[in-house]
């Protein structure tokens, strides 16, 4: 009972707390249904990440595959005359979404544009060895958004259920254990108004028993 020594024991009291009780409860349940919602995300970007990593790693044989063969046709110093012509990323562009409130990066952009008259006067090892790591260079950047969407879920799925548990097992608590004080000290304050009202209206009935004895002996005295 000492938490709930500032708690004013009155029925405005107990009708406010009730009513926080009700918020929270409906609170309690928004948060875990979006804790499910991020979850549900979670684990479909989890399933696509999987995905593109597995995609890389066979991307990436054939990349340095391709590029084996390039050295082997076109001769070394040819392949990095090539790969020092190729520009840089451009126009590379983070977007976001929303996902329940949790902002997801989005990557536009960043591929860097090989004009393809350009490639027609290459030999063909070195056009297959650019277009496959053209390739892998997309597959990095959806590798990087996913992971990053990833983090940034799993952070608010803690988070979520970090809230989520401080109100089902602490707030809504202490409200009902404040619920339950007011109650027990207006049951207290009912019953002791109840002892003195029947204490006033006994002796109440005392004084008026005393008058009626009173009037009655002094009508003997004057008969």
């Amino acid at each position: 009972m000492s938490s709930n020594i500032n708690i004013r024991p009155t029925r405005l009291e107990y009708i406010r707390t009730k009513r926080r009780i009700l918020i929270a409860k409906k609170g309690l349940k928004l948060l875990k249904l979006k804790r499910q919602a991020l979850i549900l995300e979670f684990f479909n970007i989890s399933k696509t990440a999987s995905a593109l990593r597995g995609s890389l790693q066979s991307d990436l044989l054939k990349g340095y595959e391709s590029i084996r063969m390039a050295e082997m046709l076109a001769g070394s110093m040819r392949l990095e005359n090539e790969a020092m012509k190729i520009p840089l990323m451009k126009n590379l562009q983070v977007m976001s979404k929303s996902i329940m409130g949790v902002h997801i990066p989005r990557i536009m952009g960043g591929q860097s544009e090989v004009v393809e008259e350009h490639l027609l006067e290459l030999p063909t090892s070195i056009t297959e060895a650019i277009k496959t790591f053209q390739k892998i260079h997309k597959i990095v950047l959806d590798v990087a958004e996913k992971e990053t969407a990833l983090r940034k879920l799993l952070y608010e799925i803690e988070k979520t259920k970090r809230k989520s548990n401080a109100i089902e097992n602490v707030f809504i608590p202490k409200l009902m254990a404040a619920v339950k004080f007011i109650t027990f000290r207006l049951d207290e304050i009912e019953r002791d108004t109840f002892m003195m009202l029947k204490t006033v209206k006994r002796k109440m009935g005392e004084r008026e028993q005393q008058e009626i004895i009173l009037k009655e002996s002094e009508l003997k005295i004057h008969v």
